[in-house]
Protein backbone atom coordinates (compact mmCIF):
# COMPACT_ATOMS: atom_id res chain seq x y z
CA UNK A 1 0.00 0.00 0.00
CA UNK A 2 1.44 3.37 -1.05
CA UNK A 3 2.38 5.57 1.99
CA UNK A 4 0.03 8.40 2.84
CA UNK A 5 0.33 11.72 3.61
CA UNK A 6 -1.66 14.17 6.27
CA UNK A 7 -0.79 17.60 5.47
CA UNK A 8 -2.51 20.28 7.77
CA UNK A 9 -2.78 24.24 7.25
CA UNK A 10 -4.48 27.10 5.30
CA UNK A 11 -6.08 26.58 1.69
CA UNK A 12 -7.08 29.71 0.80
CA UNK A 13 -7.13 32.24 -2.63
CA UNK A 14 -4.54 34.82 -3.42
CA UNK A 15 -7.23 37.90 -4.84
CA UNK A 16 -5.46 40.04 -7.96
CA UNK A 17 -8.87 41.65 -8.17
CA UNK A 18 -8.91 40.68 -11.96
CA UNK A 19 -8.61 37.21 -11.03
CA UNK A 20 -8.60 34.51 -8.65
CA UNK A 21 -5.59 31.92 -7.91
CA UNK A 22 -6.16 28.83 -5.34
CA UNK A 23 -3.18 28.56 -3.53
CA UNK A 24 -1.88 28.35 0.33
CA UNK A 25 1.67 26.47 1.30
CA UNK A 26 0.34 23.72 2.92
CA UNK A 27 -2.59 23.42 -0.09
CA UNK A 28 0.18 23.84 -2.60
CA UNK A 29 2.10 21.38 -1.15
CA UNK A 30 -1.08 18.58 -0.90
CA UNK A 31 -1.74 19.49 -4.51
CA UNK A 32 2.05 18.37 -5.83
CA UNK A 33 2.05 15.27 -3.70
CA UNK A 34 -1.32 13.95 -4.74
CA UNK A 35 -0.24 15.08 -8.54
CA UNK A 36 3.00 12.51 -8.08
CA UNK A 37 0.35 9.48 -7.26
CA UNK A 38 0.46 9.60 -3.21
CA UNK A 39 -2.35 9.35 -1.26
CA UNK A 40 -3.05 13.22 0.53
CA UNK A 41 -5.40 14.15 3.07
CA UNK A 42 -5.25 17.25 3.39
CA UNK A 43 -6.97 18.94 6.70
CA UNK A 44 -8.51 22.78 6.22
CA UNK A 45 -11.28 24.54 6.25
CA UNK A 46 -13.28 26.61 3.80
CA UNK A 47 -16.24 28.43 3.82
CA UNK A 48 -19.31 27.58 2.25
CA UNK A 49 -18.90 30.76 -0.80
CA UNK A 50 -17.26 30.98 -4.18
CA UNK A 51 -13.81 30.49 -2.99
CA UNK A 52 -14.79 27.73 -0.87
CA UNK A 53 -15.83 26.23 -4.40
CA UNK A 54 -12.78 27.08 -6.22
CA UNK A 55 -10.99 24.87 -3.63
CA UNK A 56 -13.61 22.04 -3.75
CA UNK A 57 -12.55 21.99 -7.94
CA UNK A 58 -8.94 21.73 -7.19
CA UNK A 59 -9.61 19.39 -4.74
CA UNK A 60 -11.36 17.31 -7.24
CA UNK A 61 -9.07 17.98 -10.01
CA UNK A 62 -6.22 16.73 -8.33
CA UNK A 63 -8.15 13.32 -6.60
CA UNK A 64 -7.47 14.97 -3.05
CA UNK A 65 -9.01 12.98 -0.36
CA UNK A 66 -12.08 15.11 0.98
CA UNK A 67 -11.89 13.47 4.17
CA UNK A 68 -10.11 16.38 5.56
CA UNK A 69 -11.84 19.55 4.09
CA UNK A 70 -14.02 20.77 6.61
CA UNK A 71 -17.02 23.78 5.69
CA UNK A 72 -18.23 26.33 8.40
CA UNK A 73 -21.32 27.81 7.54
CA UNK A 74 -20.99 31.81 7.64
CA UNK A 75 -17.11 31.56 7.43
CA UNK A 76 -15.62 33.16 4.77
CA UNK A 77 -12.99 30.90 2.97
CA UNK A 78 -9.20 31.85 3.84
CA UNK A 79 -8.06 34.94 1.10
CA UNK A 80 -4.85 37.16 0.71
CA UNK A 81 -5.70 40.14 -1.38
CA UNK A 82 -2.14 40.89 -3.77
CA UNK A 83 -1.55 44.08 -5.43
CA UNK A 84 0.66 44.42 -8.04
CA UNK A 85 3.02 47.77 -8.26
CA UNK A 86 4.30 49.35 -11.61
CA UNK A 87 7.82 47.89 -11.15
CA UNK A 88 5.81 44.00 -11.18
CA UNK A 89 6.44 43.54 -7.42
CA UNK A 90 3.87 42.44 -5.04
CA UNK A 91 2.18 43.63 -1.64
CA UNK A 92 -0.09 40.69 0.00
CA UNK A 93 -2.70 41.29 2.86
CA UNK A 94 -3.84 38.23 4.77
CA UNK A 95 -7.50 38.00 5.85
CA UNK A 96 -7.48 37.80 9.30
CA UNK A 97 -10.49 35.50 10.68
CA UNK A 98 -11.06 33.16 7.99
CA UNK A 99 -12.64 29.66 7.86
CA UNK A 100 -8.81 28.33 7.86
CA UNK A 101 -8.55 29.10 11.62
CA UNK A 102 -11.67 27.16 12.81
CA UNK A 103 -10.33 23.81 12.09
CA UNK A 104 -12.38 21.31 14.41
CA UNK A 105 -10.18 18.79 16.39
CA UNK A 106 -12.92 16.13 16.63
CA UNK A 107 -13.26 16.14 12.56
CA UNK A 108 -9.56 16.56 11.92
CA UNK A 109 -8.38 13.79 14.03
CA UNK A 110 -11.18 11.40 12.57
CA UNK A 111 -9.73 11.95 9.31
CA UNK A 112 -6.13 11.70 10.31
CA UNK A 113 -6.90 8.61 12.09
CA UNK A 114 -8.45 6.84 8.89
CA UNK A 115 -5.06 7.08 6.84
CA UNK A 116 -2.25 6.62 9.26
CA UNK A 117 0.30 8.78 7.07
CA UNK A 118 3.83 8.14 7.40
CA UNK A 119 4.55 11.67 7.10
CA UNK A 120 2.62 14.60 8.56
CA UNK A 121 3.10 18.02 7.39
CA UNK A 122 2.28 21.29 8.96
CA UNK A 123 3.25 25.16 8.60
CA UNK A 124 2.44 28.19 10.95
CA UNK A 125 0.14 30.64 9.70
CA UNK A 126 -3.15 28.56 10.56
CA UNK A 127 -2.00 28.39 13.84
CA UNK A 128 -2.67 31.81 14.43
CA UNK A 129 -5.95 31.23 16.05
CA UNK A 130 -5.94 29.45 19.34
CA UNK A 131 -9.21 26.89 17.55
CA UNK A 132 -6.67 25.70 15.06
CA UNK A 133 -3.70 25.37 16.22
CA UNK A 134 -5.75 23.21 18.99
CA UNK A 135 -6.74 20.93 16.32
CA UNK A 136 -2.95 20.46 15.57
CA UNK A 137 -1.73 19.78 18.70
CA UNK A 138 -4.83 17.41 18.98
CA UNK A 139 -3.29 15.49 15.68
CA UNK A 140 0.27 16.06 16.80
CA UNK A 141 -0.42 13.98 20.04
CA UNK A 142 -1.35 11.20 17.97
CA UNK A 143 0.17 10.84 14.98
CA UNK A 144 3.47 8.24 14.91
CA UNK A 145 4.58 10.15 11.32
CA UNK A 146 7.64 11.85 10.58
CA UNK A 147 6.61 15.35 11.82
CA UNK A 148 8.00 17.72 8.76
CA UNK A 149 7.63 21.52 9.50
CA UNK A 150 7.72 24.10 6.66
CA UNK A 151 8.34 27.47 8.78
CA UNK A 152 7.01 29.92 6.68
CA UNK A 153 7.05 32.83 8.81
CA UNK A 154 4.47 35.41 7.58
CA UNK A 155 5.23 38.88 9.54
CA UNK A 156 2.50 39.71 12.00
CA UNK A 157 0.88 36.71 11.97
CA UNK A 158 3.48 34.51 13.56
CA UNK A 159 5.27 34.87 16.90
CA UNK A 160 8.48 33.56 18.77
CA UNK A 161 6.04 31.53 20.89
CA UNK A 162 4.45 29.37 18.37
CA UNK A 163 7.40 29.30 16.15
CA UNK A 164 9.51 28.09 19.71
CA UNK A 165 6.46 25.26 19.72
CA UNK A 166 6.62 23.85 16.35
CA UNK A 167 10.18 23.16 16.25
CA UNK A 168 9.75 21.35 19.93
CA UNK A 169 7.13 19.31 17.70
CA UNK A 170 9.21 18.86 14.59
CA UNK A 171 11.29 16.04 13.64
CA UNK A 172 12.28 17.76 9.65
CA UNK A 173 12.36 21.24 9.39
CA UNK A 174 12.74 23.42 6.29
CA UNK A 175 13.60 26.66 5.85
CA UNK A 176 14.52 29.53 3.48
CA UNK A 177 17.59 31.84 4.53
CA UNK A 178 15.68 34.57 5.76
CA UNK A 179 13.60 32.32 8.11
CA UNK A 180 17.36 30.73 9.08
CA UNK A 181 18.51 34.46 9.83
CA UNK A 182 15.13 35.29 12.25
CA UNK A 183 16.54 31.35 14.09
CA UNK A 184 19.86 32.39 14.53
CA UNK A 185 18.50 35.62 15.90
CA UNK A 186 16.16 34.12 18.58
CA UNK A 187 17.77 30.23 18.96
CA UNK A 188 21.84 31.10 18.39
CA UNK A 189 24.90 32.42 20.26
CA UNK A 190 26.16 34.28 17.24
CA UNK A 191 23.82 35.14 13.89
CA UNK A 192 26.04 33.90 10.72
CA UNK A 193 25.60 35.24 7.32
CA UNK A 194 23.93 32.83 5.35
CA UNK A 195 25.24 33.85 2.11
CA UNK A 196 27.83 31.45 2.38
CA UNK A 197 25.99 28.73 3.56
CA UNK A 198 29.37 26.29 3.35
CA UNK A 199 31.12 28.22 6.07
CA UNK A 200 31.78 26.57 8.97
CA UNK A 201 30.30 29.02 11.32
CA UNK A 202 26.83 28.29 9.99
CA UNK A 203 27.13 24.33 9.70
CA UNK A 204 27.82 24.93 13.42
CA UNK A 205 25.13 27.39 14.65
CA UNK A 206 22.96 25.07 12.61
CA UNK A 207 23.95 21.45 13.99
CA UNK A 208 23.37 23.63 17.95
CA UNK A 209 19.69 24.77 17.14
CA UNK A 210 18.82 21.26 16.08
CA UNK A 211 20.24 19.59 18.78
CA UNK A 212 18.93 21.89 21.36
CA UNK A 213 15.21 21.19 19.29
CA UNK A 214 15.81 17.62 18.93
CA UNK A 215 15.44 17.69 14.89
CA UNK A 216 16.85 14.75 12.45
CA UNK A 217 17.19 16.78 9.81
CA UNK A 218 17.10 20.67 8.82
CA UNK A 219 16.53 21.83 5.14
CA UNK A 220 17.50 25.20 4.03
CA UNK A 221 16.21 26.53 0.59
CA UNK A 222 18.25 29.28 -1.31
CA UNK A 223 16.87 30.07 -4.04
CA UNK A 224 18.18 30.06 -7.35
CA UNK A 225 21.54 28.51 -5.31
CA UNK A 226 19.88 25.24 -4.36
CA UNK A 227 19.49 23.68 -0.97
CA UNK A 228 21.09 22.03 1.44
CA UNK A 229 20.72 19.20 3.69
CA UNK A 230 21.91 18.40 7.42
CA UNK A 231 21.11 15.71 9.46
CA UNK A 232 21.59 14.90 12.77
CA UNK A 233 24.07 11.55 12.07
CA UNK A 234 26.43 14.67 10.05
CA UNK A 235 25.28 14.65 7.01
CA UNK A 236 26.02 17.66 4.93
CA UNK A 237 24.15 17.47 0.98
CA UNK A 238 24.35 20.46 -0.84
CA UNK A 239 22.36 21.26 -4.26
CA UNK A 240 23.36 24.35 -6.28
CA UNK A 241 20.00 24.59 -8.15
CA UNK A 242 18.65 24.00 -11.50
CA UNK A 243 18.38 25.66 -14.86
CA UNK A 244 14.95 27.29 -14.96
CA UNK A 245 13.79 26.25 -18.67
CA UNK A 246 11.66 28.87 -19.96
CA UNK A 247 11.06 32.34 -19.48
CA UNK A 248 10.49 32.91 -15.64
CA UNK A 249 6.60 34.13 -14.77
CA UNK A 250 7.17 34.04 -11.11
CA UNK A 251 8.15 32.14 -7.99
CA UNK A 252 4.80 31.90 -6.16
CA UNK A 253 4.94 28.11 -4.33
CA UNK A 254 8.76 27.32 -5.78
CA UNK A 255 9.35 26.19 -2.10
CA UNK A 256 6.19 24.45 -1.79
CA UNK A 257 7.11 22.59 -4.72
CA UNK A 258 10.44 21.52 -3.80
CA UNK A 259 8.94 20.17 -0.28
CA UNK A 260 6.98 18.13 -2.04
CA UNK A 261 9.44 16.12 -4.35
CA UNK A 262 11.79 16.43 -1.42
CA UNK A 263 9.29 13.91 0.99
CA UNK A 264 8.60 11.99 -2.36
CA UNK A 265 12.48 10.96 -2.63
CA UNK A 266 12.16 10.53 1.24
CA UNK A 267 8.68 8.28 1.03
CA UNK A 268 11.08 6.48 -2.51
CA UNK A 269 14.39 5.94 -0.93
CA UNK A 270 15.88 7.92 -2.84
CA UNK A 271 19.64 8.94 -1.87
CA UNK A 272 19.65 12.66 -0.82
CA UNK A 273 21.54 13.82 -3.59
CA UNK A 274 19.18 12.72 -5.97
CA UNK A 275 16.40 14.38 -3.84
CA UNK A 276 17.71 17.44 -3.73
CA UNK A 277 18.72 17.78 -7.32
CA UNK A 278 15.05 16.59 -8.26
CA UNK A 279 13.34 19.07 -6.18
CA UNK A 280 15.29 22.14 -6.91
CA UNK A 281 15.04 21.40 -10.59
CA UNK A 282 10.91 20.83 -10.30
CA UNK A 283 10.83 23.93 -8.12
CA UNK A 284 12.49 25.57 -11.23
CA UNK A 285 9.99 24.40 -13.44
CA UNK A 286 6.87 26.42 -11.56
CA UNK A 287 9.04 29.72 -11.96
CA UNK A 288 8.03 29.22 -15.91
CA UNK A 289 4.07 29.33 -15.26
CA UNK A 290 1.76 31.76 -13.45
CA UNK A 291 0.90 30.28 -9.58
CA UNK A 292 1.57 27.54 -7.56
CA UNK A 293 0.02 24.49 -9.42
CA UNK A 294 0.47 23.60 -13.33
CA UNK A 295 -2.71 23.52 -15.52
CA UNK A 296 -1.57 20.35 -17.38
CA UNK A 297 -1.72 17.90 -14.81
CA UNK A 298 0.56 15.33 -17.16
CA UNK A 299 3.39 17.20 -16.38
CA UNK A 300 4.03 14.76 -13.14
CA UNK A 301 4.18 11.69 -15.11
CA UNK A 302 6.63 13.50 -17.61
CA UNK A 303 8.35 14.05 -14.48
CA UNK A 304 8.74 10.71 -12.81
CA UNK A 305 9.38 9.16 -16.52
CA UNK A 306 12.59 11.20 -16.59
CA UNK A 307 13.75 10.77 -12.91
CA UNK A 308 13.04 6.72 -14.19
CA UNK A 309 15.40 7.40 -17.34
CA UNK A 310 18.05 9.14 -14.70
CA UNK A 311 18.82 6.10 -12.90
CA UNK A 312 16.10 5.38 -9.87
CA UNK A 313 14.89 2.17 -9.22
CA UNK A 314 11.76 3.13 -8.56
CA UNK A 315 8.70 1.62 -9.89
CA UNK A 316 7.09 4.33 -11.87
CA UNK A 317 3.64 4.84 -10.61
CA UNK A 318 0.15 6.43 -11.70
CA UNK A 319 -1.71 9.33 -10.09
CA UNK A 320 -5.03 8.24 -9.17
CA UNK A 321 -7.87 10.62 -10.03
CA UNK A 322 -5.07 12.84 -11.69
CA UNK A 323 -5.82 13.80 -15.84
CA UNK A 324 -4.02 15.62 -18.22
Amino acid sequence: MEQAVTVFGEALVDDFSTRKVVGGAPFNLARHLAGFGLPVTMITRIGDDANGQLIRDEFARFGLQASGLQTGPGEATGSVHVEVGADGSHCFTIVPDQAYDHIDSAAALAASEATQPAIFCFGTLAQRDPRSRAALHALLEQTQAVRFLDLNLRAGFVDETIVFDSLQQADIVKVNEEELQQLFKWYCHTCPDTVNMECISVDTECRAMMHNFSLSALVVTMGSRGALYLSADGAHVADHGATMAGAFVDSVGAGDAFNAVFLLGRLRGWTMEQTLARANAFAASTCAYAGAAPQDLSCYGQWMEEWMRSGTTDELFSAPGVTG
